[in-house]
């Protein structure tokens, strides 16, 4: 333990963040296979479990072996973490995208309403 990690500042929210993506990664890659990556089905149980709501704002709907045919770059048939990142990155961005959508309907919903009275 060096000196430097007892002081340490509480974690930030996006740490924390990041914290819970490499917690979640590894309940799913130390099921099977190599501890450190994912095999299909370690990768197929981590999107049916952690990623069913979000997934869905992906505009191209891929199936378990697209996605696994995609994320594996170094076709090893072991998704990495690195290659998880991509998937997740590529959710992220895309429920982003998604909330835009959203508050701009939203938006556009209020000012019918207004253009009534």
């Amino acid at each position: 333990m060096s000196k430097t990690s007892q002081i340490q500042e509480p974690l930030s929210e996006l740490e924390k963040a990041m914290d819970v993506i490499i917690d979640v990664f590894h309940q799913y890659s130390r099921r099977e296979g190599d501890r450190d990556t994912l095999t299909k089905n370690e990768l197929k149980l981590l999107i049916e479990k952690q990623l069913v709501n979000y997934l869905k704002h992906v505009k191209n709907k891929a199936t378990i072996d697209e996605i696994m045919k995609d994320l594996d770059i170094n076709k090893d048939a072991q998704i990495s973490f690195c290659e998880v990142m991509l998937l997740i990155v590529r959710v992220t961005i895309a429920t982003h995208e998604h909330l835009h959508d959203v508050e701009d309907q939203q938006q556009q919903h209020k000012h019918q309403h207004q253009h009534h009275h």
